[in-house]
C-alpha cells in the first residue's frame, strides 16, 4: 500500500504538471498558481517606479532626506519600503499606481497623533517629485533620484589611521545646533544631555572606524556612517532578541545576529567598515553583521546624497554618551 504522505506529493505533482501559467489547467478550470518569483513579468506601467529612491523634502524651505523602495509582490501589487524625515524604515503594504501617478499611506511612527501619512507622487524621465502630507496636515513637497548602487569593484587598499578625537578638545568637530552639551572631561569626550549632534568636519568614503564608548542606564545614541547610517547604541536588555533598533543594528535595516551590549557603564568597543553599501560590525569581538547592504538613508540622516562622500556624525539629541577613542583608516581614492 502506498504511505498516504507520498500520494499526496503525487497527487499534486500531477496537478502542477497540467497548471498553465495562468492558473487553469488543459480543461480550462483554476488551479492553483505556483510561484516562481524569477519569472516575475513587472508591469509596464510600473517599470519606471521599481527600485529604491533617495529623496529631499522642502520642509518650509530647509531640505531634509527621505528614502522609497518601491517592489513588485507577486504578479502586480507594488509594495515597498520608506523612510520619512523622522522614525526609522517603514513598510508600505500597497502603493497604488495610475499611469505614471502614485500614492500610499502609512500610519504614525514616532510622531504620534492619529490618521494616517499620505505620499501622493509622479514619475518621469528618471524622476520623482510630489508631496507628503502629515496626519497633522503638514504638507510637504518633495524631489526624488535613483538610489546609486555603489557596488565596488575591487576590494578598498586602505590609508593611514586618522584620530578623530585628541582626548583635548572638540577639534575637527562641529555642533548641529547652538547647544553646550559636547565637553571634554579627563581625555573623554561627554555628551552630557540631550541636544546637538557631533559632526566631524572631514568627510569619507570608504572606511574602518573604531569607536570606545560607554553610556547610562537607559540612554540612547549611534553612529551615523557618511552621515547617512546609523549605527544604534542603545541600552537594550540583554534578554530581548537581536534587532535592528537594539544594540548594534542599523538602524531600521539590519538586525545583529546577537545581542552584543555589555551592558550600561561599560567601556565597549566596534569596530566598524564601511565599503560602498556593506557594512560589516564586529561589537565587542563579536561579529553581529557582516558584509550586509544598507538599502538606504536610515532616519536622522543629514542628507539623502549616498553618492557622495560624508562624514562621521555621533548622536547627541537623545541621550548622555562617552567615547574616549575614535580612529578612522580611510579607503586611498
Amino acid at each position: 500500500m502506498i504511505n498516504k504522505t507520498i500520494a499526496s506529493i503525487l497527487v499534486l505533482s500531477i496537478g502542477l504538471v497540467g497548471c498553465s501559467e495562468n492558473g487553469q489547467n488543459k480543461n480550462g478550470q483554476e488551479e492553483e498558481v505556483v510561484e516562481n518569483p524569477a519569472s516575475q513579468t513587472i508591469p509596464k506601467e510600473a517599470e519606471g517606479l521599481l527600485g529604491r529612491w533617495d529623496l529631499t523634502l522642502d520642509m518650509d524651505g530647509s531640505p531634509a532626506p527621505g528614502w522609497l523602495e518601491v517592489s513588485l509582490s507577486g504578479f502586480s501589487t507594488l509594495v515597498g519600503n520608506f523612510v520619512s524625515y523622522t522614525g526609522s524604515a517603514r513598510p508600505v503594504s500597497h502603493i497604488k499606481l495610475d499611469g505614471n501617478t502614485f500614492s500610499f499611506a502609512i500610519p504614525p511612527q514616532w510622531e504620534g497623533g492619529a490618521g494616517d501619512f499620505v505620499v501622493e507622487g509622479e514619475f518621469t524621465e528618471g524622476a520623482l517629485k510630489g508631496t507628503l502630507t502629515s496626519n497633522k496636515g503638514e504638507s510637504y513637497s518633495f524631489t526624488g533620484v535613483p538610489a546609486p548602487y555603489l557596488v565596488r569593484e575591487s576590494q578598498p587598499e586602505w590609508g593611514d589611521e586618522i584620530v578623530l578625537f585628541n582626548g583635548e578638545d572638540l577639534s575637527g568637530w562641529n555642533l548641529s545646533a547652538d547647544k553646550e552639551n559636547w565637553v571634554v572631561e579627563d581625555g573623554i569626550l561627554v555628551c552630557k544631555e540631550a541636544g546637538a549632534n557631533l559632526i566631524s568636519e572631514e568627510t569619507f568614503d570608504d572606511f574602518k572606524l573604531t569607536a570606545e564608548f560607554r553610556y547610562p542606564e537607559g540612554s540612547n545614541s549611534g553612529i551615523y556612517l557618511r552621515g547617512r547610517y546609523e549605527v544604534q547604541i542603545e541600552d537594550s536588555p540583554l534578554d530581548k532578541h537581536p534587532g535592528s533598533l537594539y544594540f548594534g543594528g542599523i538602524y531600521g535595516f539590519l538586525s545583529p545576529n546577537r545581542m552584543a551590549t555589555l551592558g550600561p557603564n561599560e567601556w565597549q568597543e566596534f569596530e566598524i567598515t564601511l565599503v560602498g553599501r556593506l557594512v560589516t560590525i564586529v561589537a565587542n569581538g563579536h561579529t553581529i553583521i557582516s558584509e550586509q547592504e544598507i538599502p538606504g538613508i536610515t532616519g536622522g540622516a543629514l542628507d539623502s546624497n549616498e553618492g557622495e562622500r560624508g562624514p562621521i556624525y555621533l548622536q547627541g539629541d537623545h541621550g548622555p554618551i562617552e567615547f574616549r577613542k575614535l580612529t578612522i583608516i580611510p579607503a586611498k581614492n
